[in-house]
């Protein structure tokens, strides 16, 4: 069973940074197979924020976090990263890691698609 435990979120002040963990368990991906960060705020739609090919060095950002966000990987840990910089209190919302094809990433299949996603962490930003 794929597991997906996050670390990292928090209450910020506009302008500064927050990074965020996952630490995959049980997951045997193929190469069509993302781990990222999808989000959803009161009130909002969920809205894929960042991905990156698992094993590899392919990545996604929605356009809103593009030049902000970075997304990254230690694959000897399992883990996926979120470096966010210059954060805006528009992004604020939990922040929810998950698995799955890369279709789901971009918009082309449902998120109830994806293999797994974590419990989520709350990232506040104030102005």
């Amino acid at each position: 069973r794929v597991q997906l435990v996050e670390s990292g979120g928090g209450s910020v002040q506009a302008g500064e940074s927050l990074r965020l963990s996952c630490t995959a368990s049980g997951y045997s991906h193929t190469a069509d197979d993302c781990m990222g960060w999808f989000r959803q705020a009161p009130g909002k739609e969920r809205e894929a924020v960042a991905a990156i090919v698992a094993g590899g060095s392919n990545t996604f950002y929605v356009d809103s976090v593009k030049g902000r966000f970075t997304i990254s990987q230690d694959t000897a840990n399992n883990t996926v990263y979120l470096q966010m910089n210059s954060l805006k209190p528009e992004d604020t919302a939990i922040y929810y890691c998950a698995a799955g094809r890369s279709a789901i990433w971009v918009g082309y299949d449902s998120f109830d698609s994806l293999d797994a996603w974590g419990q989520g962490t709350l990232v506040a930003v104030s102005s």
